[in-house]
């Protein structure tokens, strides 16, 4: 501080302004600077006393000064006046205003600079944190890949960039792209380019770090890295988009000429992003591949749809245990005879146990009598030897089975019905009757030897031969939720069934077990129906060719 500047103070503020360590000085209510100390001088150094405020001091001061000095000085001030902030070069200071009655306004600066950076690096990180929470809950909140890219791609554009890309894993020599402008929408192509065109990206593919921003030219940039109507890409950023296990892309974002460059906290906080979206794509992608692999095996497991197969008329229905699983211990197949003429075989069991791991078995069990379809009109051998490798398999379950073999003959059909410890078939005849075919068996891949009694029954047309799982005749339900429907309530259910095709039957069957199960717990439930259609032999058509038969 200097004689004059101490010399010109009044007396009122020569303590404690006058040794203060912080920026002080009184003005009047002309602004009139009256008393500048040494701290206000070093931050203005054309501040001195007896200077207007107009031109040494900032607007924002003067406009407070202004603001203060409009309170009359006689009237007590209830509220002091308010503190206001403002910068100084590349520096900012809260000023705080103090009115004396003769008119002045002592003020003092706190430089609040290193305070006004820290609370916006806090409020930079918590609206990264927002963001980073948001692009989380979006990115996991589906397991499409397609749509996590898009995600990818707009969150990245709308908070990151101008522009971003998203590049997956090429497939061969075409790379899945995604782009996006700022409050634009994401659009797909398909290019055939090369990735080492872009510095970084052919390693970004391959998951290796980022090649810094600073390294990478944006004049050098392919066209097929500008989205359409960017303009001049100013500076470009380059990331991996990490999976698990395997890279799950790179994320590519630009900015225009003219724009701030990309810096380095940017391009970490990038990286930071890229893992969050890079995880959800790589879960979307195994989603996806788990989800194709799946469904090519349940092919094999669920139940074929039935049909007419050399005159004889199927029909089947499955249902599992669980609403939403889609297989489990029940299983059914119709073989057609590899001859014509010969009997076709219908299959039909029961695995003990439910769900996925019954399935499993069940398609183990299936490949194994498709495997003995040779030996198809010896049921007791075909059931010998499935037993015998059931037995010679660890963890092996144990099945109960049903077989028929069918042929057409004349208008009549002819089966021969194997029980393997299974539920007896029911014979549905046209006039009205229900009859229980004779035949009985052992487990399979319980005992050392399986025991059978094939039983020879004969369809006339209209007739039905129904095949079941005890999932049905055991279901529990009806009025008080725990009588089985059973066997007798199924004889009654098959009778209002006379006469109707075998697709009805079935659907018949279903509806009741379902209705009397309702909401309940119930096993898996199975149904084949074996039917003789009604038809008319024709013994020649033209009066030469051979007769045929028609529904």
């Amino acid at each position: 501080m200097n004689d004059t500047q101490a010399t010109s103070a009044p007396s009122a503020v020569a303590f404690p302004w006058t040794e203060a360590p912080y920026p002080v000085f009184v003005a009047d209510s002309q602004a009139t600077l009256q008393f500048v100390n040494e701290a206000a001088g070093l931050v203005f150094p054309d501040a001195r006393p007896g200077a207007d405020m107009k031109g040494v001091l900032p607007g924002w001061l003067i406009s407070a000064h202004r603001d203060v000095i409009r309170v009359p000085a006689q009237r007590p001030v209830a509220v002091p006046p308010t503190t206001v902030h403002g910068p100084v070069d590349d520096r900012t200071y809260e000023a705080h205003p103090t009115a004396a009655e003769d008119g002045t306004v002592v003020w003092w600066l706190v430089d609040d600079t290193d305070h006004r950076l820290a609370r916006e690096a806090l409020h930079m990180e918590r609206e990264r944190t927002a963001f980073l929470t948001q692009a989380s809950n979006l990115l996991l909140s589906s397991l499409n890949l397609e749509r996590c890219m898009d995600v990818t791609a707009q969150m990245a554009a709308e908070h990151l960039a101008d522009a971003a890309l998203v590049i997956a894993p090429s497939h061969g020599r075409v790379l899945p792209v995604v782009a996006c402008l700022r409050g634009g929408t994401p659009s797909t192509s398909h290019l055939s380019v090369d990735p080492a065109q872009v510095p970084g990206l052919a390693e970004a593919l391959q998951g290796f770090p980022p090649v810094p921003s600073r390294w990478i030219d944006p004049a050098t940039a392919p066209a097929w890295l500008v989205p359409d109507g960017f303009g001049t890409v100013g500076s470009i950023v380059v990331t991996p988009l990490p999976g698990h296990g395997v890279p799950a892309g790179a994320l590519v974002l630009l900015r225009r000429t003219g724009q701030q460059a990309f810096t380095e906290g940017e391009e970490v906080f990038a990286r930071l992003f890229a893992a969050r979206a890079g995880a959800a794509m790589s879960a979307a992608r195994l989603y996806a591949e788990q989800a194709s692999i799946t469904e090519i095996l349940m092919r094999e497991l669920l139940p074929p749809t039935l049909r007419q197969v050399s005159g004889v008329d199927y029909a089947g229905g499955y249902r599992p245990s669980k609403d939403h699983e889609r297989v489990g211990g029940d299983f059914y197949d119709v073989h057609p005879a590899a001859v014509a003429g010969d009997a076709s075989l219908v299959v039909l069991g029961d695995v003990c146990g439910k769900g996925l791991q019954a399935a499993v078995m069940t398609g183990k069990i299936r490949t194994t009598m498709h495997a003995l379809l040779p030996m198809a009109d010896d049921h007791h051998r075909m059931l010998s030897l499935l037993n015998t490798s059931l037995l010679n398999t660890e963890n092996a379950r144990f099945v109960t089975m049903v077989l028929a073999s069918a042929s057409r003959v004349g208008n009549s059909v002819e089966l021969r019905l194997t029980s393997a410890g299974h539920p007896a078939p029911f014979i549905l005849r046209s006039g009205g009757l229900v009859e229980e075919a004779p035949t009985r068996g052992t487990l399979v891949g319980v005992l050392p030897q399986v025991v059978t009694e094939t039983a020879e029954v004969t369809l006339a047309p209209g007739d039905t031969c129904l095949l079941y799982t005890d999932g049905i005749s055991e279901a529990r339900g009806g009025p008080m939720g725990d009588t089985m429907f059973g066997e007798e309530r199924l004889r009654r259910a098959l009778l209002e069934c006379a006469g109707m095709p075998a697709e009805a039957v079935v659907e018949r069957v279903q509806m009741l077990a379902s209705q009397w199960v309702g909401t309940g717990k119930h096993d898996d439930m199975a149904v084949v129906v074996i039917a003789a259609p009604r038809t008319n032999h024709l013994t020649a058509v033209d009066g030469h060719t051979r007769g045929r038969f028609t529904a």
